[in-house]
C-alpha cells in the first residue's frame, strides 16, 4: 500500500520506519529536512510538502504536536486537502483535544477526505519495537481498511467510537499515567528521605496490589536515573492541558489529574522539559530539599 508520513520526530521517525519494514511504501515529508534522511536511507519516497504526500498516497498518517500543526498539515496552505484525491483517508496520529479532532474531521469530510484520530500510548520504545497501543476514532470501515498500517505499527488497536473517540481516550490514558508517574516518584522518593533501599521497595510493591506497569518500568528507570527522553516531560504537561481544558470544558471535576497537571508545571519551570516524564523524581528530590540532580 502507497502511504505518506508527515511528522518525523522521536515517534513519527521509527512509525514509519516500521511501515517499510512491513512492506508498504512510504512517502514522507517533514519540517524539519533532517529528520527525514533515515527514511530517506531505508528507501522512503522524498515529498516537498505535506499535498505532495498525499498525491502519492491513498492514505496519509500525520504525527505532529499539537491541534495548530495537525490543522496546518492537514488544511493548511500545501496541506493533505490540497494534494489528495475524493475517498482518500487521513489518520491523525497526534495527540490533540477532541474537539478539535472532530472540528478538523468534518472540515477534512468537506474536502472528500475520511479523517481518522488514532492517539497511541507507549512512548518511543513502543514505536521502534511497533507495540503501540492505538485509540481510533472515526468511521468503522475506513478503520477496516487501514488496519494493515496500524498493525505495522502497534500490537493492540481498539476502535473507540466516532471521530474525537479516540482522542477522548488518549485524554483518559493520560490522566493515568500522568498520576502513575506521580505517585510512584513520589513513593520512591518517600522510601529514598526515609532510608529505605528503593531497589528493594519496588520489589515488594511489584508483588502486591501496587503492581502498575509504571511502576515496573518506569519505577526502574527512576531507580537508574535515566532520564533520556522517550516521552518528554513537555509533552505529557501539553497533554494533561488538554485534558484540564476538556475538564473545565465539560464542568467535570479531575482532582487528581490537575495536581499531576501542577507537578508537570513544575518539571517545566525547574528547566526539565526536554527531560522524561520520570524526571518527575528529581522534582519531589528538590522538594524535599536535595539536589534533584
Amino acid at each position: 500500500m502507497d502511504v505518506g508520513f508527515i511528522g518525523l520526530g522521536l515517534m513519527g521517525r521509527p512509525m514509519a520506519l516500521n511501515l517499510i519494514k512491513a512492506g508498504h511504501r512510504v512517502h514522507v515529508w517533514s519540517r524539519r529536512r533532517e529528520s527525514m534522511q533515515p527514511l530517506l536511507d531505508a528507501g522512503a519516497g522524498d515529498c516537498a510538502s505535506a499535498a505532495e504526500v498525499a498525491r502519492h498516497a491513498s492514505v496519509t498518517i500525520g504525527m505532529v504536536s499539537d491541534a495548530p500543526d495537525v490543522e496546518q498539515v492537514t488544511l493548511g496552505t500545501d496541506g493533505v486537502a490540497d494534494g489528495a484525491g475524493a475517498g482518500h483517508i487521513h489518520i491523525d496520529m497526534s495527540t490533540i483535544a477532541p474537539a478539535a479532532a472532530q472540528s478538523i474531521a468534518a472540515r477534512l469530510a468537506e474536502r472528500g477526505i475520511v479523517a481518522l484520530d488514532a492517539p497511541v500510548s507507549g512512548g518511543e520504545s513502543g514505536a521502534i519495537a511497533g507495540t503501540l497501543t492505538i485509540m481510533v476514532g472515526g468511521d468503522a470501515d475506513a478503520c477496516a481498511r487501514v488496519l494493515p498500517l496500524l498493525e505495522a505499527m502497534g500490537k493492540s488497536i481498539t476502535r473507540i467510537g466516532e471521530a474525537g473517540a479516540g482522542q477522548v481516550a488518549k485524554a483518559c490514558n493520560q490522566i493515568i499515567t500522568g498520576v502513575g508517574v506521580a505517585s510512584v516518584a513520589e513513593a520512591l522518593n518517600f522510601a529514598a528521605r526515609s532510608g529505605a533501599d528503593g531497589a528493594k521497595v519496588r520489589e515488594a510493591l511489584l508483588g502486591g496490589f501496587a503492581y502498575s506497569r509504571i511502576l515496573e518500568n518506569h519505577g526502574q528507570r527512576m531507580l537508574e536515573r535515566n532520564f533520556r527522553p522517550g516521552f518528554k516531560a513537555w509533552m505529557h504537561q501539553k497533554d494533561l492541558r488538554i485534558v484540564m481544558d476538556e475538564a473545565h470544558r465539560l464542568g467535570v471535576a479531575l482532582p487528581a489529574a490537575a495536581a499531576a497537571a501542577q507537578l508537570f508545571n513544575g518539571m517545566m519551570g525547574c528547566g526539565m522539559g526536554e527531560d522524561d516524564s520520570v524526571a518527575m523524581l528529581k522534582l519531589f528530590e528538590r522538594m524535599s530539599g536535595g539536589a534533584g540532580e
